[in-house]
């Protein structure tokens, strides 16, 4: 079976890849040439993730979803959030991101933090929404090369190693967007069954 994801990040398709059987296949928008930059302009993750499952779905008729996820930091009350992706500008990269927060998060004690994935999928024309949380903290320099965005100064709850230094299947076990996946797994799980 084919089930769509609202992407062009082929880490984050792999990720995802990595949890499933092969009764599923993960398919990105490069897969059917939907190249269309789609405007997040919600104001939470799960309305950004329903605005992109619902473009996908009205484009092509297809079962598929899309996630949103955001970094929040308690002493910048809640930011980047929404903004995670695009906190240095609109075209900032990771490290654009990662630096802008440092410098943000200088004189604060506070470095508390977690990461949030909503996700949206369409399934026979019904919409179900699926969350994970990963709380932890971040630190003062970017430790770690594996993952991608926010991950070399996220140092999850419970580890002495950020989530840039843990191995795939490790953080796909403890990650936002691994719980928030294994929630939508285990439900295509029981509707395929």
């Amino acid at each position: 079976m084919r089930l769509f994801f609202e992407t062009n990040n082929i880490n984050k398709a792999k990720e995802i890849q990595k949890m499933l059987d092969s009764t599923i296949e993960i398919l990105t928008l490069n897969d059917i040439n939907l190249t269309e930059d789609i405007p997040e302009t919600g104001s939470t993750l799960q309305a950004n993730a329903l605005i992109k499952a619902r473009y996908v779905n009205n484009k092509t008729g297809y079962n598929c979803f899309a996630d949103d996820t955001g970094l929040i930091v308690n002493a910048l009350n809640g930011a980047p959030g929404v903004f995670s992706a695009r906190y240095a500008g609109p075209n900032a990269t990771d490290d654009n991101n990662m630096q802008k927060l440092l410098i943000n998060l200088e004189d604060k004690q506070d470095r508390t933090a977690k990461f949030v994935t909503s996700i949206c999928l369409f399934w026979n024309d019904e919409m179900f929404v699926f969350e994970g949380e990963l709380k932890g903290k971040i630190i003062k320099e970017k430790i770690g090369t594996n993952g991608f965005g926010y991950d070399p100064v996220f140092l999850p709850d419970g580890y002495d190693i950020t989530l840039a230094q843990m191995d795939l299947t490790t953080k796909n076990k403890i990650s936002h967007r691994g719980k928030a996946f294994s929630k939508m797994i285990g439900f295509l799980k029981e509707k395929i069954n």
